[in-house]
C-alpha cells in the first residue's frame, strides 16, 4: 500500500503507519501553492484551529457566534485556503457553502464536539435535496473533526445530514449521522477519509465520483418493516465519470441494529441510474450483510441490473462471502489488481492530483 502525504504532516507519519503495515512506503508530495508555507511541519488540525481567519464560539470568545455568520464574512471567489475554526458546542443551523464560497475549510474541535445538527425531512415538506443540514456547492471546500447530523429520524423518511455538490471536497475525520439519505453525494469529485457515517435506506446515495477511504459505515435500526441499503448510486447515461469506492473500510451494525440483523437486511446498495456504479475493495464486512450483497432498485427497473457495475475485490470478514451473491451480468467478483486499480484514489479521482494540494492522509493505489 503506497502512501502519500502532503509535506507538512510529515510529523505525523508514525501515526498514520499504524493503521497501515510496516512494509508500507512512504512517498512524500510537495504540496501546491493552494496552502501557505506556515503550515508545513505543523499538525494539521492544530495547524488549522491555530491559523484560522475566523473563530466561531457560542460563548462570544470568538468572531462570530454562528458558523452562517462567519460564512457569510468568508471571501467570494477566493483562491486561497480560508479557514473557519469551530469551537465546540452544538450549533442547530442548517449551514450552506454558496457556489461563491471556493476554497474554504471548516474545522471543529472533534467529530464528538462540534455539532452541527437539524432536523428537515421528507415526510415534513422539504424536498431531499433541501433537507440537509450542511450543504456545500462551492469547490475546494473542507470539512474537519465535525459531527454533522439529522435527527428526524427513521420515520420521517429522506433526511439529509451532508449533502456535496461541490468539486474537489474533502470531508476528513467527520462523523455524519442520519437514517435515510444520510450523505447526499450529489456530484463532482470528492474524497471522505476516515469518517463515521451511519444510516439505514439509501444512506450513501448520488452521482458523484467519490472515494470512501478507511471510513466506518454502520447501519441502524430502520423503521419496521424497511431493510437497509448502504448505496444508492445515481450514475446515468449523461454522466461520464460518476462512481462510488469503498476502500479499507468497515461495515458493522449499530448498537441499536445488532440485536435484529437477523430480522432486518442490510444490502450492500441498488442501483438509482442505469449505469449505477459501485465498487468495495479490500474492507471488512460484517455479518449484517445479506448473502446475495445487492438488492434491485424496486420491480420496475429489472433492466438496470445488466448496466451498471457493481464489484468486490478482496474483501473480508462474515459478510464478505460472495458464493450466494447476486447472478446479475452488472455485478462482478474482482480478481484482477490491475481493473480494481480503476477504482482507486489514483485512478479513479485524482489523476490531476488535487488532493495532494489538502494535506489530508491517502493512498493512491490498492
Amino acid at each position: 500500500m503506497e502512501i502519500q502525504l502532503s509535506v507538512f504532516i510529515l510529523s505525523l507519519i508514525p501515526f498514520f503507519a499504524l493503521a497501515s503495515s510496516t512494509s508500507d512506503v512512504i512517498e512524500m508530495v510537495v504540496p501546491s501553492d493552494d496552502f501557505p508555507s506556515w503550515l508545513t511541519d505543523f499538525n494539521p488540525t492544530k495547524t488549522l484551529r491555530g491559523h484560522a481567519d475566523l473563530i466561531v464560539s457560542q460563548d462570544g470568545t470568538g468572531d462570530y457566534k454562528t458558523i452562517n455568520e462567519a460564512v457569510a464574512a468568508a471571501p467570494t471567489g477566493s483562491k486561497t485556503r480560508f479557514i473557519i475554526y469551530v469551537k465546540r458546542g452544538t450549533y442547530k443551523e442548517i449551514v450552506h457553502i454558496g457556489e461563491l464560497k471556493t476554497h474554504l475549510t471548516i474545522v471543529g474541535d472533534g467529530s464528538d464536539a462540534t455539532i452541527l445538527t437539524g432536523s428537515l425531512n421528507f415526510k415534513d415538506g422539504t424536498k431531499t435535496f433541501d433537507s440537509a443540514t450542511v450543504a456545500i456547492d462551492g469547490d475546494w471546500f473542507m470539512a474537519q473533526d465535525l459531527w454533522i447530523q439529522n435527527t428526524a429520524g427513521p420515520a420521517k423518511g429522506q433526511a439529509v445530514a451532508l449533502r456535496v455538490s461541490g468539486n474537489y471536497v474533502v470531508i476528513y475525520q467527520c462523523r455524519i449521522d442520519a437514517y435515510q439519505d444520510t450523505l447526499y453525494a450529489h456530484s463532482n469529485t470528492q474524497f471522505y477519509r476516515d469518517c463515521f457515517i451511519t444510516g439505514t435506506v439509501d444512506f450513501i446515495c448520488g452521482r458523484a465520483s467519490a472515494v470512501f477511504q478507511n471510513c466506518q459505515i454502520e447501519a441502524r435500526k430502520p423503521t419496521e418493516g424497511q431493510s437497509n441499503v448502504i448505496t444508492a448510486q445515481q450514475r446515468g447515461k449523461d454522466d461520464k465519470h460518476s462512481g462510488f469506492t469503498f476502500q479499507n473500510c468497515s461495515i458493522k451494525a449499530s448498537s441499536d441494529l445488532a440485536p435484529l440483523k437477523r430480522m432486518v437486511k442490510t444490502f450492500l446498495g441498488r442501483p438509482w441510474g442505469d449505469l449505477s456504479t459501485v465498487v468495495f475493495m479490500e474492507s471488512y464486512m460484517d455479518d449484517l450483510i445479506d448473502p446475495t450483497g445487492w438488492t434491485p432498485w424496486n420491480s420496475s427497473t429489472t433492466r438496470r441490473l445488466s448496466t451498471i457495475f457493481y464489484g468486490e475485490y478482496r474483501n473480508k470478514g462474515p459478510g464478505a462471502n460472495t458464493n450466494q451473491r447476486v447472478d446479475w451480468k452488472g455485478f462482478k467478483v474482482i480478481t484482477d489488481p490491475i481493473e480494481a486499480g480503476k477504482f482507486t484514489v489514483g485512478e479513479f479521482i485524482n489523476r490531476d492530483s488535487w488532493l495532494n494540494a489538502t494535506g489530508v492522509p491517502f493512498y493512491e493505489g490498492l
